[in-house]
Formats: C-alpha cells, sequence, structure tokens
C-alpha cells in the first residue's frame, strides 16, 4: 500500500458515490421508516457530494478540503 494518498482517486470515489445514492432503489417501507430513509439519503447525497466538489489539497500530510458553499449567480 502506497504512503500517498491518492486525493483526486478519493474525490473521485466521493462523486461516484453521490450518484449512487440517487440512484438507490426504495426498499418497500412505508410512514416513518420511508421518511427516515429518505432523509438519511438526502444527508448522505449532500455530504458526498459537497466533498465530491471539493478542491483538494496534501501538503505536509495535511489535507485541506476547499469548498464553495456560495449560491451559483
Amino acid at each position: 500500500m502506497s504512503d500517498e494518498l491518492d486525493v483526486e482517486a478519493m474525490i473521485k470515489r466521493f462523486r461516484e458515490r453521490a450518484a449512487a445514492v440517487q440512484n438507490r432503489n426504495l426498499p418497500p417501507i412505508g410512514g416513518e421508516e420511508r421518511q427516515m430513509f429518505l432523509q438519511q439519503a438526502q444527508n448522505d447525497f449532500q455530504d458526498f457530494a459537497i466533498i465530491g466538489d471539493a478542491e483538494a489539497v496534501l501538503e505536509d500530510g495535511i489535507l485541506t478540503l476547499k469548498v464553495d458553499l456560495r449560491p451559483a449567480e
């Protein structure tokens, strides 16, 4: 295993995870459990998408993720 983190590959995996969340099938559940599942899927997508959109820099063993959360113009 390499000691160097492949930051671009990591970011790519988060983009793929965000896309996978959007394509998840909804299990046969209803009511409150359905709402909980949908809320968790939304949270997962948001978290993965934010990191997937980050600019990453690895310097001296410190990983810095820069994310622009300003609304698009």
